[in-house]
């Protein structure tokens, strides 16, 4: 079920959020930002020493995969995305006729980056994984990335396609969850873009925090690792210097759940001239990292309201797209129709996917990413063209 603004939603039952494993047997990753320190307002209460919980619980769901990646005989090995060019030239370089791609392409820029194999689908598609030594941001950092079948078709050889920025709840340190298999995110990308839900995505999965001990909000906190950087520069750059992209911000979106859904809102509304959509499953929508503290200044300059308010009086400001989820059987459900009613206007619009009996957990909200999320957000996005 679902409503954008300005609709009344279905009543459904309330709920705190799921610890261990969810109602639906996927493994829950604990509460929105719950790995923080505690806070002082009521529903969703953090402490640190859930962090620990947090890493068992995505170690649950997270080993069993890492372990069968030995069976694999190309686990580790050397691999790359780039599609070698059939008239003999090599990548790279802006899109455009001088290269036989369409306007509005960008072709991969280089350096090309050294990925290993991380996983591999059932179609053969695989996940990749390198490492990544911000060069605006400063912090180096693991991203895992992954390319649809139609990637590697020849009809797209000259076609851009759209990024999903892909953040994992819990410390998303050191690994990020969505890279394994057993969520299903790339395979069910695989099969919705065959029936028409959504546009055939590159995932991208970096780490979502600096370690394992402190939360960033996603944001650049004085004197703190710049993980705001990290993902409005940084991550984008090695995707732009590896695939073919979209140049404008219309092929660029973020998906998260809890922590990391926290983070792809606040880009968005930070840097609408880079980003234009966001699936946000379970997040809060303000900053409340304790490493804020004497920095209250900052603090409001990365809060999603304050930003949300700022983009709205913007003169000709870009559209932005909101897509939220949440489970009937976790909370926040209140607080996401408030930040609607107040800010699903203007350039921003905005959605609410209510997952029936979901909890707070990364399973639930695939299953809400089938039920309509990832249909509405592709259907502002641009896919890629083939070949004539």
């Amino acid at each position: 079920m679902q409503h954008q603004s300005g609709e009344q939603p279905p009543n459904g039952p309330g709920g705190r959020p799921a610890y261990g494993y969810g109602s639906d047997g996927g493994p829950a990753y604990g509460p929105a930002r719950e790995h923080r320190a505690p806070r002082r307002r009521t529903g969703r209460r953090k402490r640190l020493w859930l962090a620990g919980a947090v890493v068992a619980v995505l170690g649950l769901a997270a080993v069993p995969v890492l372990n069968a990646f030995d069976v694999f005989s190309d686990n580790g090995e050397p691999m790359s995305f780039d599609q070698p060019r059939t008239d003999g030239g090599g990548s790279g370089g802006a899109g455009g006729p001088s290269d036989g791609s369409a306007p509005g392409v960008r072709m991969p820029t280089g350096p090309q980056a050294q990925f290993t194999t991380a996983n591999t689908l059932d179609d053969g598609t695989k996940i990749g994984v390198t490492t990544l030594h911000g060069k605006k941001s400063g912090f180096t950092g693991r991203v895992w990335v992954w390319a649809p079948k139609e990637y590697y078709e020849q009809k797209y050889t000259k076609s851009a396609f759209p990024v999903l920025i892909a953040l994992p709840g819990g410390p998303g340190y050191p690994v990020n969850y969505w890279m394994g298999t057993d969520l299903k995110l790339q395979s069910s990308i695989s099969e919705w873009s065959k029936s028409g839900k959504s546009k055939p995505f590159i995932v991208v999965m970096p780490v979502l925090n600096a370690d394992d001990k402190n939360y960033y909000d996603g944001s650049d906190i004085p004197g703190q690792p710049k993980m705001g950087t990290w993902m409005s520069d940084d991550v984008p750059d090695l995707v732009k210097a590896n695939f073919r992209t979209f140049a404008s911000r219309d092929g660029w979106a973020f998906m998260g759940s809890s922590s990391g859904a926290f983070v792809g809102l606040k880009q968005v509304l930070q840097h609408p001239d880079r980003f234009k959509a966001v699936i946000a499953s379970g997040p809060d929508t303000r900053p409340d990292s304790p490493l804020w503290r004497g920095h209250e200044k900052e603090q409001r300059a990365n809060d999603p309201e304050q930003l949300a308010r700022k983009l709205i009086a913007r003169p000709g400001a870009p559209d932005v797209h909101i897509a939220f989820q949440i489970g009937t059987k976790e909370s926040g459900r209140a607080k996401l129709e408030s930040f609607m009613k107040k800010y699903g206007k203007g350039p921003i619009k905005t959605r609410l996917q209510v997952i029936q009996d979901g909890g707070h957990n990364a399973r639930g909200y695939v299953r809400g990413m089938n039920d309509g999320t990832m249909e509405w957000i592709s259907k502002v996005m641009p896919g890629p063209t083939p070949a004539p």
